[in-house]
């Protein structure tokens, strides 16, 4: 059998490798530890590089019982399982930063939110290196499911991934299509999630400033009654505070599916404005409170702070 139809086995010493630890990367560790307490990943996130930011991602790897790496290289040394979960703006960089150190045959889940385009560029260059890329799309938030989060992916080694996939009880689906499938179906459905949450942003950031949100909340259970808008538009102010900025990332990716498919992206770009403003304002949601009143305050306070000091949200 060759190196690539062999299949791999996760649970085996340093064999899982993670590139970029962030949100999702700590979630699938959390929950492969439950279910494998003696599974023992190496993770490299850029973030060490900067020494504002190293000791504090340092005690990321120290809280998720990971072995952290100060390089890309060191991270994938012998492994045969590579996640790439980082945002979307450096997915492109870290296919090439693994592909310099990729195991020949080692299995490269790229499971960051790109556009099709950027997922066949990062194949490109796994694949050339002698790995095997496979395209993963995240299709919920990892909390609070963690490594049991829905995946769908992609891709010519279908058979291995899902092999490796199931031995770590990962929740995922296979879709029909080369690489890019699995990434089309993300991008297209976040058109719809993460434009929902920019809508609800300046639909409640308005109401809240003209003093008629509850009237507005009011009319909008009228007309679809059992949404829940006031909870779910208390959460999607949470959203976007807390991850806005690469939510701007993933939809500038959005857009750019929108326009390989020929179509205008201007339900994305008009997205990516309200995520990017609300992220750079750094707010802490936990500190605001859970209210849909405080946390479209807080919003709107900062926003007009912004602007006093010559910004521009």
């Amino acid at each position: 059998m060759s190196s690539q139809e062999q299949s791999v086995d996760p649970l085996a010493p340093g064999a899982i490798a993670l590139i970029g630890f962030g949100e999702a990367a700590a979630a699938f560790v959390a929950g492969w530890r439950e279910d494998f307490p003696a599974l023992s990943p190496r993770a490299f996130d850029i973030k060490t590089d900067s020494a504002t930011q190293r000791d504090s991602k340092l005690a990321d790897y120290a809280r998720a019982g990971v072995a952290g790496a100060m390089t890309a290289a060191e991270a994938l040394s012998g492994a045969t399982i590579v996640f790439s979960l980082v945002t979307a703006d450096q997915a492109g960089s870290a296919a090439r930063a693994a592909a310099a150190a990729l195991r020949a045959g080692a299995l490269f889940f790229d499971g960051n939110s790109c556009s099709p385009g950027t997922k066949a560029q990062s194949a490109a260059v796994i694949e050339a290196a002698g790995g095997r890329y496979v395209d993963v799309a995240i299709m919920a938030p990892v909390h609070p499911k963690g490594s049991k989060t829905p995946l769908l992916f992609a891709g010519p080694h279908a058979d291995a991934a899902l092999s490796a996939l199931s031995a770590l009880r990962m929740q995922a689906e296979p879709v029909t299509g080369g690489v890019g499938a699995a990434s089309s179906i993300k991008m297209i459905r976040s058109v719809m999630i993460k434009g929902l949450e920019a809508l609800v942003a300046e639909c409640m950031l308005a109401g809240r400033r003209a003093g008629v949100a509850d009237t507005v909340l009011e009319t909008l259970d009228q007309t679809f009654p059992g949404f829940g808008w006031k909870q779910r538009s208390a959460y999607m102010l949470e959203r976007a505070m807390t991850h806005g900025v690469r939510r701007a990332a993933e939809m500038r990716e959005v857009a750019a599916t929108i326009e390989e498919l020929g179509l205008p992206p201007s339900m994305a770009t008009s997205t990516v404005a309200w995520q990017q403003a609300i992220g750079d304002l750094r707010l802490d949601a936990r500190s605001v409170g859970e209210s849909l009143e405080a946390r479209a305050d807080a919003i709107l306070a900062a926003l007009a702070a912004t602007r006093g000091a010559g910004g521009a949200p």
